[in-house]
């Protein structure tokens, strides 16, 4: 589009056939730190010197978001540079900032495209910003939208006022779900390569030949993996609500109770052995572990922890699961070669 410092970009609010499939790759984990856009000034419509200027990440999937929600409508995005990361978290780890957004706006030249210095940022980048130091720094006023760009068409039509709901950020079942995936994708990597390790150590020693070791023993170690996994990504997320605890890795740790205690139940451990209950008093210390760890990744993508709450769990909770993690897999070892 041509404007008075030249020809810049122009998007649709169409998403198409590419966008959505990248959505979804995206989601699983597909290419995820790549998926970003430029930052700089784009023309969604056909905006004039009037038309608002709403303010975004470089993380594709916000852009898609922000500019699907405006369908219909003139508007300028004016895009940061946030290393592929979403408003919320650039926010928390300072890429969305009062200093990003100077600079993108002294480097977009906005101020000759515009006539108007009023830009809308979304509330969840509130943390990063500082309203006052922009309009210091760059003459342009910010006014914080809705959390959730679906309601920008709203708060556009009652003249930038937010209703109550708008401020609110929710984490429903479906917010909670929809993490899910990229999680479990990236466990299900780290166990790509832990299980063939377990496999081929649980054939040492044990009671028969190696490859039946390997298949008793190490077909348990990989189950009892993928269920502290499942208990960690998938179930822990679903559950929040109900779990106990107000700690993420005393959440996960909960469910990797269960799983271990529902694991050794299938498995049907006889205590009457010694090596079965120094294994079993392994897994009990391992399986819990991994999924307290898990568990942990979904703090900054929820609405039940602070950054300095994150970093005060982090401090106890990770010598915790390493230490338990280690003990449990050093228990398990010597139960390998336990008569």
């Amino acid at each position: 589009m041509r404007t008075a410092i030249g020809d810049l970009p122009e998007v649709s609010a169409s998403l198409s056939l590419a966008d959505q499939w990248g959505i979804v790759k995206v989601r699983w984990g597909a290419g995820r730190m790549n998926y970003r856009v430029d930052p700089g000034l784009y023309a969604l419509g056909e905006p004039d010197d009037k038309s608002p200027v709403a303010v975004t990440a470089n993380y594709k999937l916000s852009f898609d978001r922000l500019r699907e929600s405006l369908s219909g409508r003139n508007f300028w995005i004016l895009v940061l540079e946030t290393n592929a990361i979403n408003v919320w978290c650039a926010a928390g780890k300072g890429t969305f900032n009062t200093q990003a957004l100077v600079n993108r706006i002294l480097s977009s030249r906005l101020s000759q495209v515009i006539t108007h210095r009023t830009l809308i940022l979304p509330q969840l980048g509130a943390v990063g910003v500082s309203a006052h130091q922009v309009k210091k720094r760059s003459g342009f006023k910010v006014i914080f939208g809705p959390i959730l760009s679906k309601d920008l068409p709203a708060f556009l039509d009652s003249g930038l006022e937010a209703t109550p709901q708008m401020r609110r950020k929710t984490f429903s079942l479906l917010e909670r779900s929809v993490l899910i995936p990229i999680e479990l994708v990236s466990a299900l990597k780290m166990a790509a390569m832990v299980i063939p390790v377990l496999l081929l150590m649980s054939g040492l020693g044990g009671p028969e030949d190696y490859w039946s070791n390997v298949w008793n023993f190490g077909g348990f170690s990989a189950e009892a993996l993928l269920g502290a996994i499942l208990a960690g990504t998938v179930l822990t997320p679903i559950l929040l609500p109900w779990l106990p605890g107000r700690a993420f890795s005393v959440k996960g740790l909960s469910l990797g109770l269960v799983a271990a205690l529902v694991l050794a139940l299938v498995r049907g451990f006889s205590l009457e052995v010694g090596s079965n209950r120094l294994e079993l008093l392994g897994w009990f210390l391992l399986i819990p572990a991994v999924s307290s760890y898990l568990a942990m990744n979904f703090t900054g993508a929820s609405t039940y922890t602070s950054l300095s709450g994150v970093k005060k769990e982090m401090r106890w909770a990770l010598p915790l699961q390493i230490a338990a993690a280690f003990f449990g897999l050093l228990l398990w070892l010597t139960s390998r070669f336990m008569t």
